[in-house]
């Protein structure tokens, strides 16, 4: 099953986000990944309904970051916040891509590894397409990963840990009602031969 990105970007890196669907192109074609986009939503739908939809289904959210992406208030007050929590709740991997400079740093993308490389942005590379051939190479890590692991980022991963703590955690009261359990055995009495 293809891992379902979603790229949150202002309207202004339009192109950057084209070049980069470019190089993920071959994990389209692999149908390793899905991605989706608000250039996606078809005349009449309620875009911001869809956009809801998508990005709370998303496994990856790719965050596009530029001036143009810090400044807008629909993103901060939406799409990141909601991409955020879904982070922190391990439903979704959130990967900010530096495309042009722009004070990042801070909360809540500051926290968080950004491509490419070293946070440097695209538009400052020689090459652009070196940066996004970076890009795509990170995203197509988390996306091996991903599928090596179906569960995560859900918080399926959340639930199994718990449950292994909870099973760990009785394992040990077995083991210490066991040890404190006063024997119905007779003293010298070999337990193993007994059962």
């Amino acid at each position: 099953m293809a891992v379902k990105i979603f790229f949150c970007y202002a309207h202004a890196d339009e192109d950057l986000l084209m070049k980069l669907k470019l190089h993920l192109s071959p994990l389209l074609n692999q149908r390793l990944i899905d991605v989706w986009h608000d250039r996606n939503i078809s005349a009449g739908s309620d875009w911001e309904q869809e956009i809801k939809e998508q990005l709370n289904s998303a496994q990856i959210i790719l965050l596009l970051v530029s001036p143009d992406f810090m400044a807008s208030k629909y993103i901060n007050n939406v799409e990141l916040k909601r991409a955020i929590e879904r982070h922190q709740r391990g439903e979704a991997r959130v990967i900010p891509v530096i495309l042009r400079h722009v004070y990042w740093q801070g909360e809540p993308l500051g926290k968080l590894q950004a491509l490419p490389k070293d946070g440097k942005p695209v538009k400052s590379w020689t090459d652009v397409d070196e940066a996004l051939y970076g890009v795509a190479e990170g995203i197509r890590t988390v996306v091996e990963k991903l599928i090596a692991s179906p569960q995560a980022p859900v918080r399926n991963i959340a639930k199994q840990m718990e449950i292994e703590k909870n099973s760990s955690d009785l394992t040990d009261a077995q083991s210490l009602t066991e040890i404190s359990r006063p024997s119905t055995l007779p003293p010298n009495t070999n337990r193993r031969s007994v059962i």
